[in-house]
């Protein structure tokens, strides 16, 4: 396969049904409505970014800093496509929010994940060795808090504190990668 640059840049609503498609085609993720999809990519699109390799997007980190912790981002979802999983394509999403001015003043990142999610949590704990901090762990949702909907907890992961748009500490994937 012939690696042209992978693009990193915040969604834009046309990239709304793709987001959903890409969830979809990787569980164990929630799979939240195409609606909700396109409503990130239009409410959080300074704090959510996607990958775009080839005119398709491959990976999606969607965000929000809560308006009661400026301090903080919120990691709510991150996908990334069955091909790029593996190259640390996650943890340089993550890194492009940190570098973007809406991040500036983020020293936390909280996001949560399903015991199950063993793939999603080594990503948070490598996240949290490269940024040289702690990581505290906590049940933010017990399954009990799903109406009985067959939920697994919700681990809250906070990481952190550490130094403003403390971005170097994570190499580049194998392929190139431009952030815009």
């Amino acid at each position: 396969m012939t690696m042209q640059k992978v693009i990193l840049r915040p969604p834009r609503k046309e990239d709304g049904a793709a987001i959903y498609q890409l969830v979809k085609s990787s569980p164990p993720l929630d799979l939240n409505s195409c609606y909700a999809y396109l409503l990130q990519t239009l409410h959080f699109s300074e704090t959510s970014i996607v990958a775009e390799h080839n005119g398709a997007i491959v990976a999606y980190v969607s965000a929000y800093i809560p308006p009661q912790q400026p301090d903080t981002l919120f990691v709510w979802q991150v996908v990334t496509a069955s091909a790029y999983r593996g190259t640390g394509m996650a943890a340089t999403l993550i890194s492009g929010l940190l570098a973007r001015s809406a991040c500036r003043a983020v020293r936390y990142i909280d996001t949560t994940v399903s015991p199950s999610n063993i793939a999603s949590a080594r990503v948070f704990r490598k996240l949290s060795e490269r940024l040289g901090c702690r990581i505290n762990t906590s049940i933010l949702f017990a399954a009990s808090d799903f109406s009985g909907a067959g939920h697994e907890d919700e681990v809250l992961f906070r990481i952190g504190p550490f130094a403003p748009a403390n971005n170097q500490f994570i190499k580049e994937p194998s392929h190139a990668i431009t952030n815009i």
